[in-house]
């Protein structure tokens, strides 16, 4: 409100304010000069609006917590500790299948040797563990020294840094020290003068975005707008590799069995994993709590498979590991024990010792491979340039070329055709065969003891529990207690449960071993022998024989040849089109052979003619 005092026009001292003007005015209504009215509310800020200046605090900011658990490993020290899982489950296999095959105390040292090898000859071997836990624990701040870089990928380090990697990091010290001092050398107006820069960085990098934009339409050809890329797919990155899967160590243990020449298959391994006779499936229920705590979701997983390894998968990481051997440590992976796997063979297509003597006659004629990789066996005789070093297929599953090379010598035999083959005189080989009729017969009778006799916890098997018999129930219900149930030293204390149903078997119902191989080795059908038959019109062994192409998708084959491929297929673990594809082959380097012989043959007629 104004003063007291006189208006000088008329001398009166009563002043009141218009509400609408706001002005002030006296009781004759004279207006009140020199006199300005101030309020709070503002309606405009003009260009030179007042900032107050605000102080950074040199406080650090509290780091953020996280919530991860400190139990759990992760990065380089997790996949070091999943190899040490890996490790130890390999150990109890090593040790249960010395347990029931009875191997000899240097399997376990060879063993020992090809697990270190595989490790060895990994794309990306596991780290050192005393490195990676001296890092975890002396925490980020900490520089490691020189010569002692952890295996994970690092940015490569520029041209003038040292090879310790401390030239870029002294670079920033000095910059922040630089920094610190300009800042506190800084006057008030240039402070003030900081704190929008953030918001003109921003406008700049939009005014380069807008002229760069603008630019490159002019270049363009017309005006026309470019198409946008598609957007990438991000691919699932895996948490471990192709060669660090726990089928690894079934690949180890196949090239110990290897070196000490037993008459092993792939198959073998998998029904004792099938049967958890050999630790593979679920085998965290084995390891120590001390390990199995620090274990994340994503390892738990990798050590956890689900189903028994195929045998193709098994022969592809057992072939690249002999493989890998032979050319960086010049270890060489001995062949096959042929002997007792093709006489496996023979028996499974209930052959004769006859067929046995045959099927290595032909083995040796088209150079059936017998290591597990082609690389180990010598390099075939080149007699012109163009000829190849080795055979297509020398790289199959061993166990199933034999029983390819089985499948051919009975289609030479009989055709497998439905067309009947006869020998012509009583020295053919053929005479000592059975039938083709009585063995079809026996291969089919074969097939449904073994589908009988399958183990009710099998993979393959598909019989309902409402199916079983009371020996079946007892056999599954055994299998139960061996796979789902923890360690003899897990197990809880006494309780109801252990007292009124206790889990002690009674030998007594147990059956004995003869009683287990006669079991196992069913009873072979009487089978006659081929009869020699002189009717010119009789096809004989080895006349009309037919290849068939498997790359035909549509096509198919006689019934006969099906029935003998689909024992075979089962037998060797594998599809029926790969142990067709592995008989084709053979068929071919058979027909190669005989037009090569009748060349030669030829040649020396024509030679001793002149």
């Amino acid at each position: 409100m104004a003063p007291r005092r006189r208006c000088p026009v008329c001398g009166s001292k009563q002043w009141h304010k218009e509400p609408s003007s706001g002005l002030i005015t006296c009781s004759e209504g004279h207006v009140l000069q020199n006199y300005r009215s101030e309020t709070q509310e503002v309606t405009e800020l003009g260009p030179h609006a007042v900032r107050k200046r605000t102080l950074k605090s040199g406080r650090k900011k509290k780091e953020r917590q996280s919530k991860a658990d400190p139990k759990l490993y992760h990065g380089e020290r997790a996949r070091f500790h999943y190899f040490q899982c890996l490790q130890l489950i390999y150990r109890m296999q090593v040790s249960a299948l010395t347990r029931l095959w009875q191997l000899p105390p240097e399997f376990e040292m060879i063993c020992r040797d090809v697990w270190a090898l595989n490790l060895a000859l990994l794309p990306n071997p596991p780290s050192p563990e005393p490195l990676l836990h001296e890092q975890d624990t002396a925490g980020p701040t900490s520089s490691p020294s020189k010569g002692n870089q952890p295996a994970r990928k690092s940015p490569r380090p520029s041209e003038n840094s040292d090879d310790d990697g401390t030239a870029t990091d002294r670079d920033d010290n000095d910059k922040d020290e630089d920094a610190d001092d300009d800042r506190s050398s800084r006057s008030s107006s240039s402070e003030s003068e900081s704190d929008g820069s953030d918001e003109d960085s921003e406008l700049d990098e939009l005014m380069r975005e807008n002229s760069e934009t603008s630019s490159s339409d002019e270049e363009g050809n017309g005006g026309t707008p470019k198409p946008r890329p598609a957007a990438r797919t991000r691919k699932k990155r895996r948490t471990f590799g192709l060669y660090e899967v726990p089928a690894s160590t079934l690949s180890c243990l196949v090239l110990a069995c290897w070196t000490l020449r037993l008459p092993t298959m792939y198959m073998d391994f998998v029904k004792l994993v099938e049967s958890y006779d050999l630790p593979y499936l679920d085998a965290l229920r084995l390891l120590p709590e001390t390990m199995t705590r620090h274990l994340r979701k994503h390892t738990v997983q990798a050590l956890s498979p689900h189903f028994p390894p195929s045998p193709l998968h098994l022969h592809r990481l057992a072939s690249r590991l002999a493989r890998l051997m032979y050319s960086k440590y010049d270890i060489f992976t001995p062949e096959m024990n042929a002997a007792p796997i093709l006489w496996k063979a023979v028996r499974c297509l209930s052959g004769t010792p006859t067929l046995y003597v045959l099927t290595k006659k032909l083995a040796r004629l088209v150079s059936i491979p017998l290591t597990l990789h082609r690389s180990l066996a010598p390099a075939l005789t080149r007699e012109k340039k163009r000829d190849p070093t080795f055979h297509k297929q020398d790289s199959a599953v061993p166990e199933v070329a034999l029983v390819a090379a089985v499948i051919v010598v009975m289609k030479l035999v009989y055709g497998l055709d439905g067309a009947p083959r006869r020998p012509r005189d009583k020295d053919d080989p053929a005479c000592a065969l059975p039938l083709s009729a009585d063995l079809i017969q026996a291969i089919r009778a074969a097939e449904e003891a073994a589908e009988a006799a399958r183990p009710p916890y099998s993979t393959d098997a598909r019989r309902s529990v409402l199916d079983m018999d009371d020996k079946m129930l007892d056999e599954y219900l055994d299998f139960c207690e061996r796979a789902l149930l923890p360690r003899a030293d897990r197990l809880p204390p006494r309780n109801v449960t252990t007292d009124h149903f206790p889990l002690s078997k009674d030998t007594a119902l147990e059956p004995t071993s003869e009683e287990n191989v006669s079991s196992e080795l069913p009873p072979q059908p009487a089978m006659n022998a081929n009869l020699v038959d002189d009717r010119p019109d009789v096809l004989r062994p080895g006349q009309d024989y037919r290849i068939y192409n498997t790359q035909d998708i549509l096509g198919t084959v006689p019934e006969d040849l099906e029935v003998v491929v689909l024992r075979a297929a089962k037998w060797a673990g594998v599809d029926e089109n790969y142990v067709l594809g592995v008989v084709e082959r053979f068929e071919r380097r058979v027909l190669r052979w005989l037009e090569s012989a009748k060349r030669k043959e030829r040649g020396r007629r024509g030679s001793a003619s002149e």
